[in-house]
């Protein structure tokens, strides 16, 4: 039996290294993960779930996180990405995102004052939308979150349209990973 287990330890220790190096090739083309957020809601059975109410006040604040493949970006206090859409105007701030759209590509409100974190206050504004409410700007650009990530660490909604980009915390698109050799660890 031991002499099984000796032929069968080297394949599965090479297949589990390149499931690990493939996972890491993978947040350049899928959804991009980083550590949960302290302040998500756990269930009993452990499972974390972020809050799904825009005016809960996690929701509200907005911080700089380092996911491991792309770089400094914005997230929301639970941990969910923070988008730009290239189709705004940062100067002067406008949103041309509504109707249909901000179903999608939900605005981030600006309702009082945004505990921050990483992130210069003197960046951050708000800019007044086509319905009368206000929307967080950051570097001019108006802020939204995607209803596609369906939980903290996700960047489902990067590069749709070729116009919606994650935020750096000085209102710069993320457009790629900054890890290249992770992204390219086998030349895919």
């Amino acid at each position: 039996m031991n002499r099984i287990l000796r032929r069968l330890t080297p394949p599965a220790v090479g297949l589990t290294a390149l499931a690990a190096l493939t996972g890491c090739q993978a947040g350049a083309t899928s959804p991009s993960a980083y550590p949960m957020d302290p302040g998500a809601m756990t269930q009993g059975d452990g499972m974390t779930m972020a809050p799904t109410d825009d005016a809960d006040p996690a929701r509200a604040a907005l911080r700089a996180a380092r996911p491991f493949d792309l770089g400094p970006m914005v997230v929301d206090g639970s941990g969910y990405a923070v988008y730009r859409y290239d189709r705004d105007s940062a100067a002067p701030p406008r949103s041309t995102c509504s109707d249909a759209c901000a179903r999608v590509w939900t605005p981030v409100r600006a309702d009082g004052e945004i505990p921050l974190t990483g992130i210069d206050r003197a960046l951050v504004g708000k800019v007044t939308r086509a319905d009368g409410s206000d929307q967080v700007t950051l570097a001019g650009w108006p802020l939204y979150r995607c209803a596609r990530d369906e939980m903290p660490g996700e960047t489902a909604g990067q590069g749709t349209d070729r116009a919606w980009y994650p935020i750096t915390p000085d209102g710069r698109r993320i457009e790629t990973t900054q890890d290249t050799w992770r992204a390219d660890a086998f030349r895919l």
